[in-house]
């Protein structure tokens, strides 16, 4: 975890991809669940 932690401190660009990717991912996973999605 702290080379993860490392990696981020020098590419901080990532924390916003990473970031951008979960959330993409939990929304895809709410529609795959029948969920209802009431999003921006």
């Amino acid at each position: 975890m702290e080379d993860l932690t490392q990696y981020l401190k020098n590419h901080p660009r990532m924390i916003g991809v990473l970031f951008t990717i979960s959330l993409i991912l939990s929304q895809a996973g709410t529609v795959a669940a029948g969920g209802v999605y009431t999003g921006p």
